[in-house]
């Protein structure tokens, strides 16, 4: 039986790193290739090479994406069944890539940039480690750039739940409506961007009401045929 490519994307903050940690637990020879994690650590790069906000909503149209990984030395390698990145030889915290000002920069930025060399670079690589493994893919646009995707999934969640979530991630250091906020400014500059558009083969996946990340992943997995 050959191996398989489940795509997860979804509303900022509904919890999709952590329901693809919970499925690479269940689904036998599985890896997750975190997409997201890719691109956010391209632009950490830039910003940590001193470019603003500002200056990179200015490039933004111009940006070459992948012409960027390359410049700055953004590396993929595998680690214990999922993908981490390096940026020359030092391995990126996820925390870093994940924080407030990457998340606005990449949501901002994401939508206007050239982002075709890199959507072909991951569609190539998604290929490799399928020849080896099932693949859970986690970002952006999953369909565009691999569109014999096995299952895609979009994960859904109040604005409550949500901004709840978010609180846990920043361990409160964030003010719930700030962090309410910050969301609200994301979903906006993605859906602007068309990243939250479904495709024929998109199941949505509400978990507002999922007590954990397994339960919430369980019901992922319950639209999976075994």
């Amino acid at each position: 039986m050959s191996n398989i490519v489940i795509g997860i994307e979804g509303l900022v903050g509904a919890g999709k790193t952590s329901i693809c940690r919970e499925l690479v637990k269940i689904i036998p020879n599985t890896i997750i290739f975190h997409g997201g994690n890719l691109y956010r650590a391209i632009v950490y790069a830039m910003m940590k090479n001193g470019n603003t906000l500002d200056e990179l909503k200015q490039q933004g149209k111009k940006l070459d994406i992948k012409e960027m990984m390359e410049l700055f030395e953004v590396k993929i390698e595998i680690e214990n069944n999922e993908t981490v990145v390096y940026i020359g030889n030092e391995k990126i915290d996820e925390d870093l890539i994940q924080s407030k000002d990457a998340s606005i920069a990449v949501s901002t930025i994401g939508g206007k940039a050239d982002n075709g060399k890199l959507f072909e670079f991951s569609r190539k690589l998604i290929d490799k480690y399928k020849e080896k493994y099932n693949v859970i893919v986690s970002g952006r646009a999953l369909t565009t750039i691999y569109p014999e995707i096995d299952y895609h999934f979009f994960i859904t969640a109040s604005l409550e739940e949500r901004t709840r979530r978010k609180c846990i991630q920043y361990q409160n250091k964030e003010e719930f409506e700030e962090i309410k906020q910050n969301i609200l400014t994301r979903d906006k500059l993605q859906e602007e961007a068309g990243f939250y558009k479904l495709s024929a083969i998109t199941k949505e996946i509400d978990v507002t009401e999922c007590k954990s990340a397994m339960e919430s992943a369980e019901k992922v997995l319950s639209n999976i045929k075994k």
